[in-house]
């Protein structure tokens, strides 16, 4: 029996339905339940360690083969659809089950109606991520690289689908947004965000490059601001996901329920104006990284990320030795593949951009990389010390980070 997702609306005509065919889990220690990628500390006034989000407790294998059918609920209104991301106990993180349900009810929707909505189950996450642990425990067996392969060309393929998607597409990021939940997102029309939206890019933190189009979609923020926020994982909260210009629009979570049932149950309205609606008239409240813009602009205009660091430690005041502490944490090979990603995506389309994403992706899914050593020391043995190898900006070289970017066999490669 599927739960109601839209607790206040029951129109005339309204049909639900779950995608309940079964589909390949993320992979075979999915048991362990899902963990997600850290939260990462905002870079002022104080810098403290990454905090991991908590995993779900463990179930039974009823419970988790309930959760597999359920993980994503779908809704029929009339012209419209609805989805809601449906693991509140994980905080809604994306798997290969929910991804592959996802992309294949859109590409039905994409035709057949007239709007499509997407929320998450709960108002603490829209989505926090994916089961990077599961990834790489999956490392630890023969192939296991494949079940990686897979998950992030599922991922990818679904983030590009919503990026062209010919109808508009309404998600409703009240809560976590981080990694996977940025991709299911900040690539359609509309975006909403409400007081409780926490948005963090926070893969460096792992070993990982900022990936799901962040490559595409960093760069034409304002100034640098993006490069900012793919290498310290600096997370934004409420109004400011606006200011900075992922969100679309900003409407208090009080009105989320009213907005998502005037979209749904209106005939022919235009989008923008009937989100307005339910926006406060008074916005006017300062981006709280407005202060720090222009260093933004100027210190991570850098060509490198070594004369970054540099600029970051000429300055030297307390915000600056806050980003410097932050970048410290991060992996260097990780903070070198998320730049020259950034930098060669603002000439790339959204297309070109999650191809290159997909190699620098599938050049981590060893034992020996710094996603493993990051999330074996952040997430699984939580010693929270990762040895990065090399262990400095300095010892990466150029040279190793384009290695990453060449072409895969024709066969392996993401295919859009």
């Amino acid at each position: 029996m599927i739960r109601s997702i839209t607790s206040k609306l029951k129109p005339a005509g309204l049909t639900t339905r779950a995608i309940r065919k079964s589909t390949i889990m993320l992979s075979v220690h999915s048991s362990s339940g899902p963990i997600i990628e850290p939260i990462l500390p905002q870079p002022q006034p104080v810098s403290v360690p990454p905090t991991e989000i908590p995993a779900p407790t463990k179930g039974n294998n009823k419970d988790a083969k309930s959760e597999a059918e359920d993980d994503v609920l779908f809704e029929d209104v009339a012209d419209k659809g609805v989805f809601v991301l449906n693991r509140p106990k994980a905080l809604n993180a994306l798997n290969l089950s929910m991804v592959r349900k996802i992309y294949r009810v859109l590409k039905e929707w994409e035709t057949s109606k007239k709007l499509v909505v997407v929320k998450g189950a709960s108002g603490k996450a829209f989505c926090a991520g994916g089961d990077v642990k599961s990834l790489v425990l999956a490392l630890n067996e023969p192939g296991g690289e494949a079940i990686g392969q897979e998950f992030f060309r599922a991922e990818y393929t679904m983030d590009h689908l919503i990026g062209t998607y010919k109808i508009p597409y309404v998600a409703l990021i009240h809560g976590i947004t981080m990694g996977g939940g940025v991709g299911i997102s900040i690539h359609g029309k509309y975006r909403v965000a409400t007081e409780n939206t926490l948005f963090a890019m926070p893969e460096t933190a792992i070993g990982l490059v900022p990936d799901v189009g962040a490559s595409y979609f960093l760069p034409r923020l304002k100034g640098k601001l993006g490069l900012f926020l793919g290498l310290t994982g600096q997370r934004i909260k409420g109004v400011d996901v606006l200011l900075a210009g992922i969100a679309t629009h900003y409407v208090p979570s009080e009105r989320i329920e009213d907005l998502t049932k005037a979209l749904l149950t209106t005939g022919n309205i235009d989008i923008d104006s009937t989100i307005k609606k339910f926006q406060p008239e008074n916005l006017n409240q300062e981006f709280s990284l407005a202060p720090y813009l222009s260093k933004i602009d100027n210190y991570f205009s850098a060509p490198t990320v070594e004369e970054i660091v540099n600029r970051l430690e000429a300055d030297g005041s307390d915000w600056a030795k806050d980003v410097l502490q932050l970048l410290n944490n991060m992996s260097p090979t990780a903070l070198k593949m998320a730049k020259i990603s950034y930098d060669k995506g603002s000439q790339l389309s959204l297309a070109e951009c999650l191809k290159m994403e997909y190699r620098l992706m599938c050049s981590t899914l060893t034992k020996t990389s710094d996603f493993y050593e990051g999330v074996r020391a952040l997430l699984i043995d939580k010693d929270k010390n990762p040895k990065w190898n090399p262990k400095t900006l300095q010892e990466v070289t150029d040279e190793s980070i384009k290695q990453r970017l060449e072409l895969l066999p024709t066969s392996k490669e993401l295919q859009l």
